[in-house]
């Protein structure tokens, strides 16, 4: 009777697996998938690269986790949820890239096997060259099991039963994390830099489109942060402009060698915004030569 019930499930699976839908065709376009907790995480920390991908023609989807619900100090429930999912889209248009936005709670992310389903599915559909996510060690619970989802699917992607209603990948891609500040149990190490200065305008006009977020200071603003005055209103937008600009910078002057390896230490130097990321151990190893392609950027 096991016999006979096991034959049964692996029938129906490989019947589920060869009538799936084709992935898309390979023609040369990159594609590339970048996975933040909440609706805003992908925009910062790769909303430049995205921009100059998409401006080559080539594919990049923008997930958020979970839906940010109760991401802000007066609003949550639903209509947060809906209008931070509307704030990403209109940064998608900015971007040229497409926004995707689960419905999970916000600060309620756990590492399950259907979320890793989910994520595996997500990765597999859009065929993914590059996967990018936070690293493990991170204050913020979301951001923690974020990583963790995609680094569990790093290898899954390639496994034909695991979700064998969406063909696995013949190819693992790439997987890469943002950095951040945190020192243990390592530092962020990248070993990639990006300038981004020509699309940092483009970026930072996706991130004044996060109002939720910035401009109203998200789960720990308050009213104080809002002006009435239409003159103060523009100064707080500048103010909210100017720090995620310097951010952009740190991240150059942080990385300026790895940007040297990339570009040469002249070019390097004149370079005022930048992003950055590791490659997680996980998933596919590339040679500088390989990231070159993904990252087609060092000779413009």
């Amino acid at each position: 009777m096991k016999r006979s019930v096991l034959s049964g499930v692996i029938a129906a699976a490989t019947l589920v697996l060869t009538s799936a839908a084709p992935a898309p065709p390979d023609d040369g376009t990159l594609r590339i998938i970048c996975f933040g907790a909440h609706p805003d995480d992908c925009e910062i920390q790769a909303g430049g690269v995205a921009a100059m991908w998409a401006a080559k023609g080539h594919k990049v989807k923008l997930v958020s986790v979970t839906n940010g619900d109760i991401g802000h100090w007066r609003e949550a429930g639903g209509p947060l949820a809906h209008r931070r999912k509307t704030e990403v889209e209109r940064a998608a248009q900015i971007l040229g890239t497409t926004a995707e936005v689960l419905d999970i709670h916000d600060g309620e992310l756990e590492p399950t096997l259907e979320n890793r389903r989910t994520i595996t599915r997500l990765i597999r559909q859009w065929n993914a060259d590059l996967v990018f996510s936070p690293r493990p060690n991170d204050y913020h619970p979301d951001h923690r099991y974020t990583a963790v989802l995609v680094q569990d699917a790093a290898y899954m992607v390639t496994v034909p039963f695991f979700c064998p209603d969406v063909p696995a990948l013949k190819k693992n891609p790439v997987f890469m994390y943002y950095p951040d500040r945190f020192q243990k149990p390592t530092p962020s190490q990248p070993d990639v830099a990006v300038s981004i200065d020509s699309v940092i305008a483009k970026k930072l006009d996706a991130l004044d489109a996060l109002e939720s977020q910035f401009y109203e200071g998200g789960a720990n603003g308050s009213a104080d942060l809002i002006p009435s005055d239409p003159a103060k209103q523009k100064e707080r937008k500048q103010q909210v402009r100017a720090g995620f600009d310097r951010r952009c910078q740190g991240i150059a002057q942080r990385f300026r060698a790895k940007l040297a390896d990339f570009y040469g230490q002249e070019k390097a130097a004149k370079i005022q915004h930048a992003e950055a990321f590791e490659i997680c151990e996980y998933g596919r190893q590339p040679d500088k030569a390989e990231l070159k392609k993904l990252f087609p950027f060092f000779d413009e």
